[in-house]
């Protein structure tokens, strides 16, 4: 930061006219001292050293307090604690205490998303991206992705953006089809969806 970019910011002649000060007192002296410590205080080129990072207890510590806010996977939950801890290898023996103690659960996060995905309407190609994205095996909700029914998710997504009727334009059933793909669901939840009679269920 140079001075450049505060110019007039400390006036010391001016400051010192206004206490009625003599530039040969010692009180003038001292005040021109400061004010040059203080010019060197947010002038330095110097960077500010940064923090200490987190280790035994602390880290442990800072740990707790970031699972009681939500539920992390472990991948995340490593690179957050990474960022401020000292050892990134005390870390992982951290997070591997954590899960083995169920403080830390995979399985609850990925079920915690697949309800959240689910309620915002979205398919189970784009839950399992979702998953690979925080690094979760989706292996671990395989069941509740196999007895959920995509088939009638889907119907009930396109009803509320398109509406019950049957589309017979080609063009307008492209549209219904692409935005279920982009949803995330199969060709055939999508197909039976778009094509699927209020009478049929």
């Amino acid at each position: 930061m140079s001075n450049a970019k505060f110019p007039k910011l400390l006036d010391y002649t001016a400051l010192q006219q206004e206490l009625n000060d003599d530039p040969t007192t010692e009180a003038s002296t001292d005040l021109s001292t400061h004010l040059a410590e203080v010019d060197a205080l947010y002038f330095a080129d110097e960077p500010i050293p940064k923090a200490t990072g987190l280790t035994g207890s602390r880290l442990r510590s800072y740990a707790f307090a970031v699972l009681t806010r939500r539920e992390y996977s472990k991948a995340e939950l490593i690179e957050k604690l990474a960022l401020y801890a000292v050892d990134r290898e005390e870390v992982l023996k951290l997070v591997d205490e954590f899960a083995a103690q169920n403080y830390q659960s995979d399985q609850r996060v990925a079920e915690i998303m697949l309800s959240s995905q689910k309620r915002r309407g979205k398919g189970p190609n784009r839950i399992k991206l979702a998953l690979k994205a925080k690094k979760i095996d989706s292996s671990l909700i395989q069941e509740e992705l196999k007895e959920t029914d995509w088939h009638e998710q889907a119907y009930q997504l396109k009803v509320k953006k398109f509406g019950a009727a049957i589309e017979k334009e080609a063009k307008l059933k492209a549209k219904q089809v692409r935005f279920l793909m982009y949803r995330g669901f199969e060709m055939d939840a999508i197909m039976k969806a778009i094509s699927r009679k209020e009478e049929d269920f």
